[in-house]
């Protein structure tokens, strides 16, 4: 696209490891000029953590630093230093938006809080990131996403039931509860920007862990509230819906989501089994819920006596949601992963791409993760 969203605002990123960086580089994404300040001679702690790294010597790089800060310059200021963090100040008087993730107050003794910052600069846009929020009783504790998503009952409904193989509480496979902040302070920065246009002063973001890991907690966390009881861990089914869970075919599991009582006639159909969805037990979607025990067991006699593929043609040809467990490398390779440009190729990158699309483009940046304090130089001369 000619024009990106976000084009002409600047975000300073005080931010290091996942949520802010991931925040920021959505930001990146979409336009904005996003200056990662880092600790000279070390930078972000994820630039560390390997394995698997890209490149070698001195340009060697953690995957895991590639996988959120695309898009981004990275100039190397110690904040510890009067001299450091009045550059930074004065960066902030320039910014439209400044994103931190350090402990509550941790910036105040450098005078980079969000009063200080926004008294010189009422236009800034301020966004806190923490475990638990600028106040409460947790309010000076650390957040680390594993912690949050057990605190939070996340982990109590990931896993398999007790009294099943290896049935115990389970962290989901990914730090979803970093990437989810990361992705709401985006949405709460996007609109103190619309706000902003309208009445010309900046905002204060306090965002935490712990309260976005209850809001995506969702149908589970309303099924708590509405019922009284705490919902158990169900494995790879779904509480409210049935069938949605893989199935064994004769080859290969296939997870089949049937989201409605018509595409379950069609499945019992394709099953030789029309005579279910007249059946008082699985008519309806609460009725098969009820009855869960009795009809898995139906299914996936039937299921175990084709290969997936054979299965999955004829699911897919009647509109009936159904696909493959794939590894990563075999989701990266899909057709459909290639065809909308989701590895991104930057210099000698392989990334990720947005998942972004604005009038019909992806939203991706044009820049490839910074090497550590690549763009110290220029960044300063811009506070001259």
């Amino acid at each position: 696209m000619s024009t990106k969203p976000l084009e002409g605002i600047r975000v300073l990123d005080l931010s290091r490891v996942l949520a802010g960086p991931w925040c920021t580089q959505l930001l990146a994404d979409l336009g904005a000029d996003v200056i990662k300040i880092e600790r000279p001679g070390a930078g972000d702690d994820t630039r560390h953590w390997g394995p698997p790294w890209h490149g070698e010597g001195e340009d060697r790089v953690a995957a895991y630093f590639l996988a959120a800060n695309r898009g981004k310059r990275s100039a190397a200021i110690d904040l510890g230093t009067p001299e450091g963090a009045d550059l930074v100040r004065r960066l902030a008087a320039k910014s439209d938006v400044l994103v931190e993730n350090f402990k509550v107050g941790g910036l105040s003794k450098f005078g980079l809080d969000a009063a200080t910052l926004r008294a010189a600069n009422p236009r800034l846009i301020y966004a806190s990131i923490t475990g638990f929020g600028q106040d409460g009783p947790y309010a000076d504790r650390a957040g680390y996403d594993y912690i949050i998503q057990g605190m939070s009952g996340l982990m109590s409904i990931t896993g398999q039931p007790d009294g099943a193989p290896g049935g115990e509480p389970m962290r989901v496979g990914v730090a979803v509860v970093d990437l989810f902040t990361g992705m709401y302070t985006a949405s709460a920065i996007l609109a103190a920007l619309v706000r902003r246009g309208v009445t010309g002063e900046g905002a204060t973001i306090d965002s935490a862990l712990f309260d976005v890991s209850l809001a995506m907690l969702a149908n589970q966390a309303s099924n708590a509230l509405v019922s009284g009881q705490d919902p158990p861990r169900q494995g790879n089914t779904h509480p409210n819906i049935v069938p949605y869970q893989p199935f064994a075919c004769a080859d290969q599991p296939l997870i089949i989501a049937v989201g409605n009582d018509r595409q379950f006639a069609r499945l019992a159909a394709i099953l030789g089994a029309s005579e279910w969805a007249q059946d008082e037990r699985f008519a309806t979607n609460a009725a098969r819920v009820a009855n869960r025990a009795d009809l898995i067991p139906l299914i996936e006699q039937r299921l175990k006596e084709r290969p997936a593929a054979d299965w999955f043609a004829e699911l897919d040809a009647a509109g009936i949601p159904a696909g493959p467990i794939n590894t990563i490398s075999q989701a990266l390779a899909d057709p459909q992963a290639a065809y909308r440009e989701m590895v991104q190729h930057l210099n000698s990158f392989r990334l990720v791409g947005s998942p972004l699309r604005l009038d019909g483009e992806p939203a991706g940046a044009d820049r490839p993760p910074p090497r550590l304090g690549a763009h110290t130089e220029e960044v300063l001369a811009e506070v001259e």
